[in-house]
């Protein structure tokens, strides 16, 4: 696992350093409209790709927060015999990026899907979009499967964790910028948000399992 820990996350730096760069070159050649343009680009790519130090608040082992940054756009009941719930969280570019585990324990199952990066609106965006999908299981053998949906992004979703990681909650597992993120729980989950909700990573708390 990397855990980057500076206050830029990794995946940032040549964004930033390109548009600096250009915006160097252009004030040398005294266009200063698109140095200008070009030093506000960067700066938007510093506030994109920041990467926050964050407390977590719920240490209880059947508590469950947030993975991601985002508003929870629906909260569906499913008839499913592993999972009862799905949640939908949906993130934009304002959003940190950083993914962060959900609970305590170690990796079922991961799988990533490069794919196409078209609009949530498009009829083949569940077909086509790139994604990712990770099985977390709990100390206390409770599962929860966490689905990432990129929509339009001119970065790819970068996954950090192997199935071999000891995972602990609030741990950074992954990036992925502008993205929809489904959380599926079981029946024996205690949901503590709604939609319309505003969570953070790390810091919401989603809910218990019992």
């Amino acid at each position: 696992m990397r855990n980057n820990l500076f206050i830029i996350n990794q995946h940032g730096y040549k964004y930033i350093g390109y548009t600096l760069f250009i915006a160097f070159i252009f004030s040398i050649l005294d266009l200063e409209l698109f140095s200008f343009i070009s030093f506000v680009l960067a700066l938007f790519f510093i506030y994109n790709f920041r990467n926050p130090e964050r407390a977590i608040s719920f240490l209880d082992d059947k508590a469950v927060i947030s993975p991601v940054d985002g508003i929870v756009s629906s909260i569906d009941e499913l008839q499913d015999d592993q999972y009862a719930y799905k949640i939908v969280i949906e993130s934009s570019y304002m959003d940190v990026g950083i993914l962060r585990v959900p609970v305590s324990g170690h990796i079922e199952n991961m799988r990533l899907i490069r794919g196409t990066r078209t609009s949530k609106k498009s009829k083949l965006f569940y077909d086509l979009n790139e994604m990712a999908e990770v099985v977390f299981t709990d100390v206390n053998t409770n599962k929860i499967k966490v689905i990432h949906h990129l929509k339009q992004s001119f970065l790819p979703i970068n996954i950090d964790i192997t199935k071999n990681d000891t995972l602990y909650k609030g741990t950074r597992y992954g990036y992925a910028m502008n993205n929809m993120s489904e959380i599926y729980l079981s029946k024996n989950f205690r949901l503590n948000i709604k939609p319309n909700n505003e969570v953070k990573a790390s810091q919401s708390l989603i809910g218990y399992f019992s």
